[in-house]
């Protein structure tokens, strides 16, 4: 039954793929999810004077638990600031973009095959949906809410769009999916 469901698989990921554009591109969901720095220009020349290679970084960091202990690292981390770094190369869009698609094709192909497991063909319409949709919205938020909570991310938008991402690809298998 799972190569009967190629053409939603196919339909939703390129369907998710365009709604995440508009929410990116076109909605205000993410407007205030990254913000310029006051002092920019300084606060890069200080990050390229560091000479730091491409990667995360926490700040203050430290190698071990028992450095975490200290009194040093606690003098640190009271006094601030307190944050994340993340460097990295230069973006390729299309291959951002390519990673994107990919990542809808594979949760698509996992949402279908989840569906296969607990839906027959012939299922009615709100059945369908109401099951891929809720196992969408699962597999959506998953991540991000647990990693909103530790690095004090904005998640407003993307809670908006996990539901709409849900309810997409829930409309779309339900619309096609087989009969009996």
């Amino acid at each position: 039954m799972l190569m009967s469901l190629l053409i939603p698989i196919i339909a939703a990921s390129v369907a998710l793929f365009f709604a995440s554009f508009l929410s990116w591109m076109v909605l205000p969901f993410h407007r205030k999810d990254w913000v310029k720095l006051a002092k920019e220009d300084q606060f890069m020349q200080v990050v390229r004077d560091c000479e730091i290679p491409i990667g995360s970084y926490m700040f203050p960091g430290c190698d071990s638990p028992e450095e975490m202990k200290s009194d040093a690292y606690n003098k640190k981390w009271e006094a601030g600031p307190c944050g994340v770094l993340s460097v990295y190369p230069k973006v390729n869009m299309v291959r951002n973009l390519g990673l994107t698609f990919l990542y809808f094709l594979v949760v698509n192909f996992c949402l279908a095959y989840l569906a296969t497991l607990a839906l027959q063909p012939g299922a009615n319409f709100m059945a369908v949906f109401r099951f891929v949709s809720t196992a969408g919205l699962i597999t959506f938020l998953a991540a991000i809410v647990q990693h909103a909570i530790w690095f004090h991310s904005r998640i407003v938008g993307h809670i908006l769009e996990s539901i709409a991402y849900a309810a997409i690809s829930g409309a779309i298998f339900a619309a096609m999916w087989p009969n009996a």
